[in-house]
């Protein structure tokens, strides 16, 4: 198969879908991989090391679409990537189709098949492409989070661990899935006063058990959750639904109660937001404020830190990748029930559930096109 990595075009995206490594695993099983030029370079991977693998360089998006037979890409296509995007052409990145709904237009409009990062899951539900991304995300929602607590960038003025006789920052954490438990981890380790909240008891179970002692446990109610925004410091959305919208949990009239200077860092915004005021921000102007609550929003994190994001992207992808290479996505997705379930869009018709939910589209079972 032909495999093709243009380079992203998202604003400060600076991650790339395949390492050097990546490619060559590739092309030691008789596949060709053709990269666009300088796309490694935010990563810290130069066309030559990509050359030195054994992929072949092309200048242009044009050209890597053209020849392309799968397109690995991290983010969503943008606008001015629609029209690259053929007939029938697999593309296999990062979709989040539920959260903008002209981008799901755009990809039936092309009639490819979109195979989506985010809702590859295995038989016991985990997301084993989301998870790499989302421990990024959960770690640097801590790390931004405390930086916009300092009085310059508009926060509370509050270290997040506070010193001896001063008493720490307050975190709650909404979530406690991945994103939660790294968002808690790092928080925990920084001295935070810290609380996840999640309406699975279990998992709860698993955390407390788990967690250092300054992360406490709670399950996540309307009623407790008002009471908890009062007095947080910094507020973390951690909560996804595979393939759907996010639930709205803080609302625009929980922030009236927030003490000035909180800081909201909502990971989940990419698939539409678990806080009601967030709106997705870049790193370029990652921030916003409302009733003096900053809102920090951007829907690429990981893209901040590319080294390292790129590394654990391919190491998740790239088994699945090469499935999909080698067997083609029909036989491939027949075969494994993981990729079965990260198809979305197929030549026109939805077959994820939740996305043609989302929009009142009409959904077609995705065995119609795997028999």
């Amino acid at each position: 198969m032909i495999i093709g990595v243009p380079k992203e075009i998202k604003n400060n995206e600076n991650r790339v879908a395949l390492t050097p490594a990546g490619a060559q695993e590739f092309i030691k099983r008789g596949h060709t991989v053709y990269v666009q030029s300088k796309a490694g370079e935010g990563s810290g991977f130069s066309d030559e090391e990509y050359a030195g693998a054994g992929a072949r360089i092309l200048p242009t998006a044009v050209e890597i679409f053209n020849i392309g037979e799968m397109i690995m890409k991290v983010k969503e296509p943008i606008e001015q990537e629609y029209g690259l995007i053929k007939k029938d052409q697999l593309v296999f990145t990062y979709f989040h189709f539920a959260s903008y709904e002209p981008l799901a237009h755009a990809m039936i409009k092309t009639g490819s098949v979109c195979l989506a990062y985010e809702t590859v899951e295995r038989v016991d539900g985990s997301l084993p492409l989301l998870v790499p991304m989302s421990e990024v995300a959960g770690r640097m929602s801590i790390q931004e989070g405390a930086k916009y607590l300092e009085k310059p960038l508009k926060g509370r003025g509050i270290l997040l661990g506070g010193v001896p006789g001063v008493m720490p920052a307050k975190v709650l954490i909404l979530g406690g899935g991945v994103v939660g438990t790294n968002a808690a981890k790092m928080a925990a380790g920084m001295g935070a006063d810290v609380i996840i909240a999640d309406v699975n008891i279990n998992r709860l179970r698993y955390l407390d058990d788990v967690m250092p002692k300054n992360v406490r446990t709670l399950v996540s109610n309307d009623y407790a959750l008002r009471e908890l925004v009062k007095t947080s410091d910094l507020i973390i959305g951690g909560v996804l639904i595979p393939g759907a919208k996010a639930p709205k949990l803080i609302t625009r009239d929980m922030l009236k109660t927030m003490r000035p200077g909180t800081v909201l860092v909502d990971v989940a915004v990419d698939q539409g937001g678990c806080i009601e005021t967030c709106k997705p921000t870049t790193h370029e102007n990652p921030t916003f404020i409302i009733d003096d609550v900053v809102h920090y929003c951007v829907a690429n994190m990981p893209g901040a830190v590319p080294y390292t994001s790129t590394l654990a992207l391919t190491n998740a992808t790239l088994p699945y990748a090469l499935k999909l290479a080698t067997q083609g996505w029909k036989k491939a997705c027949s075969e494994n029930s993981d990729l079965k379930k990260g198809l979305n869009v197929i030549t026109g018709k939805v077959v994820y559930k939740a996305v043609a939910d989302a929009f009142g589209l009409p959904y077609v079972d995705v065995k119609e096109f795997l028999n």
